[in-house]
C-alpha cells in the first residue's frame, strides 16, 4: 500500500463523469479545479472523472469538449499538485496521460498522509463485492493482458466497445437489487483493519454521506464523495471533500 504525503487543505472529487453529452457538467468541474488551484495545497481525483477512458492516445485527436478538460486539468496541475486516480469508468488512463498533464497517479489504494492523520483513499468499487458480475468484469478489465488486447484495436474499434460495454452495464444495473451495488460490510471492516486507519474515502456509489463504524472498538468514518450531474439531473447534483488539520468537510456544488 504506496503512501501519498499531503500538506495543507486537500480538495477530492470523485464520479465527474465528463462525456460529449456533458457540457455544464464540465463547466462546474472546469470551475471546481480553478477555485482548488486557488486555496487547495492539493487536488486528488479518484476515479470516473470521465465516463470513458479509451486510452491514452485518445489525447492525441481530442475532441472539443474533452480538449478543454484536458486544458483546465492542465492548468491546475501547474499551479498545485494533482493526483488522478483510476475508476471503473477510467481504469485505462496510465503515465502516458499524466506526464502530459503535468499530473501524478493515485495508487490503488492509497495511503494519505494529511494534516488531520492517515485516509485510506479508493475509488470504492473493489467494495462492492455483493455483485458478482461486476467483480468478474473488473478482474479482466484490469488484467494486463485484457487491456493490451484493448489498446491494440484502433480508436473507432475501441470507442465501439467501449459504448457498447457501457450499454450492457446499465441494461444489467437496471435487473440488480441496489444492495448489491452498494459496498460490502464486511469488505470495508477488512479494508480498515489492513490499513490501520480510522477514514476511508470512496467514491463510486453514488451515495454521498459520512458513515461512523465501530472496527474492533475504534471509532472509524467512511466518507462516500458525490457523483456530479450537471446535465441532466434536477436539481443538478455534485460537490466535493476537503480535509485539513481540523477534519473533513463535504462542500455542494449548489452552494458553492
Amino acid at each position: 500500500m504506496s503512501k501519498v504525503v499531503l500538506q495543507g487543505p486537500v480538495w477530492l472529487a470523485s464520479d465527474v463523469h465528463l462525456g460529449p453529452a456533458t457540457p455544464a457538467t464540465a463547466e462546474a468541474f472546469l470551475g471546481f479545479l480553478d477555485a482548488a488551484a486557488d486555496e487547495a495545497a492539493a487536488v486528488l481525483l479518484p476515479g470516473d472523472i470521465f465516463d470513458a477512458w479509451i486510452g491514452d492516445d485518445a489525447i492525441l485527436a481530442a475532441p472539443p469538449w474533452l480538449a478543454a478538460v484536458l486544458q483546465g486539468l492542465r492548468h491546475a496541475a501547474a499551479r498545485i499538485p494533482l493526483w488522478l486516480g483510476r475508476g471503473n469508468r477510467d481504469f485505462l488512463m496510465g503515465t502516458a496521460l499524466a506526464d502530459a498533464l503535468g499530473a501524478r497517479l493515485l495508487p490503488e489504494p492509497a495511503l494519505l498522509e494529511t494534516d488531520y492523520g492517515r485516509v485510506l483513499l479508493t475509488h470504492g468499487d473493489e467494495y462492492c463485492t455483493d455483485d458478482d458480475a461486476y467483480q468478474q468484469f473488473r478482474a479482466m478489465v484490469r488484467n494486463p493482458q485484457w487491456q493490451a488486447q484493448f489498446l491494440a484495436q484502433g480508436i473507432p474499434e475501441r470507442l465501439a466497445m467501449a459504448q457498447q460495454a457501457r450499454g450492457e452495464s446499465q441494461a444489467a444495473n437496471q435487473m440488480k437489487a441496489a444492495e448489491i451495488m452498494d459496498v460490502n460490510t464486511q469488505a470495508v471492516e477488512d479494508a480498515f483493519r489492513t490499513a490501520d486507519v480510522e477514514t476511508i474515502v470512496h467514491g463510486h456509489t453514488h451515495r454521498p454521506g459520512r458513515h461512523v463504524l465501530d472496527i474492533d472498538g475504534r471509532r472509524c468514518e467512511r466518507w462516500v464523495l458525490p457523483d456530479w450531474d450537471c446535465d441532466h439531473a434536477n436539481p443538478p447534483r455534485g460537490g466535493w471533500l476537503v480535509i485539513d488539520r481540523d477534519g473533513l468537510v463535504f462542500y455542494d456544488l449548489d452552494a458553492a
